[in-house]
């Protein structure tokens, strides 16, 4: 009986997985230069955790976490989002302990039960960063300027960034109540279940992909028109330092997001390239996270991003690496040489392959030419007694005599 992966759990096989690497490899490169450090986070977390972070309200905890209860009744979910993970290590390390400006990133998979589609699975995988102890409008152009400037080291022109603010604690209640008195006389028209939120979370309405909702959100209030005077002036002086640096944006006040702990500035990066899901990265300020969850008052924003999304976005491009050398041995004695210069030139760094199984000095050929090899060295019964070998750039279509020496046949093709 063959038994496969579950249904939205995806392998990630060689040929693919090159490209991850590049994207990871990308964004360490990328944060570092910002001032970011790696953290690790666990992938399993008390439940309390994301209900008090995420909020009861959201289609995550109300529909798509994988929550179990435990052998010792903990009740327990594997993480939906990292976020509220690094929050928690965040406070329980006490790290604004010795400087409540931190600038943290993570990458790995999470788990959400939704339906399955292009991009966007069970479990997916993300990379996202967070920024501690700042207030000032400065960081969140510095957090979306680092985003575009990932993207932009990627090669990728798409996607593009739209921005928006969702106030704070003492102007969102009353645009709460201007958008659920405009929503009520159309609240037939919406979905199931943005009429399931309309007391709860009535804002999700305004990025519901349902037709309905779509129509029926049309010339809604805009959370822009009910800021405080401090909203105000911070998106204003965001969107001032991210025309600074030249990093471009559209203002959009129709996005919400779906995480109840968003404040003042949010952001998506979307690209039109992958159907209705277009966001690829998203994230915000939620400057009152981490005194929710017990820590101090400090602010913080952030940004997730779906590598497989990302990776999508790569399709096209070839990230498969490709062997420095290829040995052709013929004849025992020669595979025995083959070998032992195969693994010398391995320990002084070099990516090689030989054949294991005796085949033709065609088959041999046929298979470096599969492998994409830089070059090819021939060594037979002749090139053994001359302690010589045939070595053949493969790119070029030349060759060339080398003596069958590990440092020799190593200058040869660096």
């Amino acid at each position: 009986m063959i038994v496969n992966a579950i249904k939205g759990f995806n392998d990630i096989l060689p040929g693919e997985i090159e490209k991850w690497q590049h994207i990871e490899a990308t964004a360490r490169r990328v944060f570092g230069c910002y001032g970011f450090a790696e953290i690790r986070i666990p992938i399993l977390e008390k439940t309390e955790l994301f209900a008090r972070s995420i909020g009861d309200a959201t289609d995550i905890v109300e529909k798509e976490m994988y929550s179990f209860v435990d052998k010792g009744e903990n009740r327990v979910t594997m993480r939906p989002e990292g976020t509220a993970g690094v929050m928690r290590a965040f406070i329980e390390h006490k790290l604004y302990a010795a400087d409540a400006v931190s600038k943290l990133y993570y990458m790995g998979p999470m788990f959400r039960y939704e339906r399955p589609q292009k991009g966007r699975y069970r479990q997916f995988h993300q990379i996202g960063a967070e920024v501690t102890g700042v207030k000032d409008p400065k960081v969140d152009a510095q957090v979306l300027t680092m985003l575009c400037h990932f993207f932009a080291e990627l090669g990728l022109t798409e996607p593009r960034l739209e921005i928006n603010s969702l106030g704070c604690p003492d102007c969102r209640p009353a645009y709460r109540t201007a958008l659920k008195e405009f929503l009520r006389e159309r609240l037939a028209s919406l979905c199931e279940d943005c009429q399931r939120r309309f007391e709860t979370n009535p804002l999700r309405a305004l990025d519901c992909k349902g037709a309905g909702c779509k129509e029926a959100t049309i010339g809604a209030p805009s959370v822009l028109d009910h800021l405080c005077g401090a909203c105000d002036d911070h998106f204003a002086a965001t969107r001032r330092h991210l025309e600074q640096v030249h990093t471009a944006y559209t203002i959009n006040n129709r996005m919400v997001r779906g995480l109840d702990y968003y404040t003042r500035t949010t952001f998506e990066l979307v690209t039109g390239l992958l159907g209705a899901q277009s966001a690829v990265a998203a994230g915000g300020r939620y400057d009152g996270l981490i005194s929710d969850l017990g820590g101090p008052a400090i602010p913080g924003i952030g940004f997730a991003m779906g590598v497989e999304r990302v990776a999508l976005l790569l399709d096209a491009k070839e990230f498969r690496t490709r062997p420095d050398l290829f040995i052709v041995a013929l004849a025992d004695e020669a595979r025995e040489k083959a070998f032992a210069l195969m693994c010398a030139l391995q320990r002084a760094g070099v990516t090689v392959e030989i054949d294991y199984e005796g085949k033709s000095l065609k088959s041999q050929l046929r298979r470096s030419d599969k492998f994409n090899s830089r070059f090819s060295l021939i060594i037979g019964e002749d090139e053994l007694v001359r302690g010589m070998a045939v070595l053949k750039d493969m790119d070029r279509g030349t060759q060339q005599d080398v003596a069958l020496k590990t440092e020799l046949v190593l200058g040869a093709i660096s």
